[in-house]
């Protein structure tokens, strides 16, 4: 890994473990702060509409400074509001702390991915920023269990304090190893970031993204009582399933990095058809341990494979001002976490079984690919426009000798 891309990557894992963590904590965090779990699950919620709503404000409010500072300042903000949670005295300052830290969130992540795509090569960006989207996937395999290990032996708190450390090791890694200028390392200024919101193929490509991140969290959001109640797996075991999972994740993260700088869009439609029948299969086989375990690991692979080409997608059609594009594709993420966990706990409440939950993700899986091919044909229409466009000047430029 490329030690600037390290850097990120980094900062990434930091960012991932702050994310995931609590929600391995919650019951301490309830004990000890006197409130009720569904009460400090709020703590997860109000970290993603932090990182919704913070995501425009920073993007377009570091729009025309240079990038590296943008970061180390994001990466900071990540250190100050993690100390603030390990010695928030109460809930109400615990929460604020949450939602300001998740202001960081989706502009490092959007205005990282456009660094580190600018440090290599055009044919290999998409890698580029798969390898900085290595820290998110393992913050689920490393990051969430050893930090909710720490948080049980420790305290919670001890849990932020040793996350403040990592996010300042992160600063550090920035500042000495993220180059100062190379390529494009400024922002295009706010008036050129807004107007990129104009282009169709923007928002298309922020609506698959919040399609394909709802149909995960409509089923993963539930994915314990599917694999206790309808696949027979201990409790204790669901925590080895899980961590399988994320290992497909940073697989998928790798693969979908290398397939997006062959074949783009192919990879986005590609893994929408694979993750509609995945979704069928654990249906299918839910009820049958080893094979369910088998079909969640893949399932984590498709579910990273098409993250990169995603992120790669928005950084293309937003051109030369993709930092707010490439910020609120972050937010229309997390948008699609927070409404696929209700489309499933809806589709619950309305009868929908367990076991037949993951229909309920194939359906939006099926939707986000027709938004994907209705976005693949708008690109080949422009295609032939530009080349009968060429070829009509070529034709009128002959008479003249020219």
């Amino acid at each position: 890994m490329p030690l600037p891309i390290l850097a990120l990557a980094i900062a990434s894992f930091c960012i991932g473990t702050t994310e995931f963590v609590i929600m391995g904590l919650l019951p301490e965090v309830a004990a000890d702060l006197g409130v009720s779990i569904p009460s400090a699950g709020l703590l997860v919620t109000g970290y993603a509409l932090g990182v919704v709503i913070g995501a425009p404000i920073i993007a377009i409010a570091t729009a025309s400074l240079p990038r590296k500072p943008v970061l180390i300042g994001l990466a900071m903000l990540f250190v100050v509001g993690n100390l603030f949670c390990a010695i928030a005295p109460n809930y109400w300052m615990l929460m604020v702390a949450r939602v300001v830290t998740a202001f960081g969130h989706g502009a490092f992540f959007g205005i990282g991915s456009v660094v580190a795509a600018n440090l290599v090569p055009r044919h290999k960006r998409a890698s580029a920023i798969a390898l900085m989207f290595a820290g998110l996937t393992l913050a689920n395999i490393l990051g969430v269990p050893a930090g909710t290990a720490l948080g049980e032996i420790y305290g919670w708190r001890a849990t932020f304090f040793a996350v403040v450390a990592i996010g300042v090791a992160a600063v550090i890694a920035i500042i000495l190893l993220v180059p100062a200028a190379r390529g494009e390392q400024k922002g295009a200024g706010i008036l050129s970031e807004i107007k990129v919101l104009g282009k169709l193929q923007v928002w298309l490509a922020m609506m698959i993204s919040a399609l394909a991140s709802g149909s995960l969290f409509a089923v993963f959001t539930y994915i314990k009582p599917i694999l206790t109640d309808v696949s027979g797996i201990s409790t204790s075991a669901v925590t080895w399933v899980l961590l399988l999972f994320g290992a497909g994740m940073t697989v998928g993260n790798v693969i979908g990095g290398k397939l997006a700088d062959w074949k783009l869009m192919p990879t986005v439609i590609g893994t929408l058809v694979a993750v509609m029948f995945t979704y069928v299969l654990l249906a299918e086989v839910s009820g049958f341990p080893a094979a369910a375990i088998v079909t969640i690991f893949l399932w984590g692979v498709l579910t990273f494979v098409i993250v990169p080409p995603l992120q790669m997608r928005v950084v293309e059609t937003a051109g030369e001002a993709p930092n707010l594009a490439a910020t609120l594709n972050q937010g229309a993420f997390n948008m699609g976490n927070a409404s696929g966990a209700w489309i499933g706990g809806a589709a619950l409440t309305w009868g929908v079984s367990y076991q037949n939950l993951p229909f309920v993700g194939s359906a939006l899986a099926v939707v986000g690919l027709l938004v994907a091919i209705w976005s693949l044909v708008l690109d080949r229409k422009a295609h032939h426009d530009r080349l009968m466009s060429e070829e009509g000047q070529r034709l009128s430029l002959e008479p003249l000798g020219i």
